[in-house]
């Protein structure tokens, strides 16, 4: 089974680090940083370490799990993080070289209902999840670190 860690990254403004994906013929959408578990990552916190580094040179304080997806083949396993320093410029990751893969740009949104409901975050299921906490203000408290 293919594993993915992703991680919504909070800012000190609490606003959110999402990455705007753009590929040619497919409508817009966003994504949460992160990506798969390699084998030579000492566990899945790691793997997001890595991830954070690799897609915006960031540092970032995991401070929890906040869901998991499955399907037969994959496991999308979501974290509630801090970040305070990151770098778009900076970022590493293979897959920003490589061809027909479209565009990555970085942004933050505010973590509100309204700004959650501005942007086609994907996949659903997390975006369900985080509008479901934002409403009932069950990040803001532990996101404050």
């Amino acid at each position: 089974m293919i594993e993915r860690v992703r991680a919504v990254l909070v800012t000190a403004d609490d606003t959110m680090l999402v990455i705007r994906r753009t590929k040619p013929g497919i409508p817009t959408y966003w994504v949460l940083p992160g990506g798969g578990v390699e084998e030579s990552d000492e566990s899945r916190e790691a793997a997001l370490h890595r991830e954070i580094h690799e897609e915006i040179a960031g540092k970032a304080d995991i401070i929890r799990l906040l869901h998991t997806m499955e399907s037969d083949d994959e496991r999308q396993i979501f974290y509630l993080a801090r970040i305070a320093t990151w770098s778009f410029e900076d970022r590493t990751g293979p897959e920003f070289s490589a061809e027909g893969r479209g565009e990555y740009a970085l942004e933050e949104i505010p973590l509100t209902v309204e700004g959650l409901d501005g942007i086609d975050l994907r996949p659903d299921e997390i975006a369900h999840v985080l509008r479901g906490a934002v409403s009932a203000g069950t990040l803001g408290d532990e996101a404050t670190v």
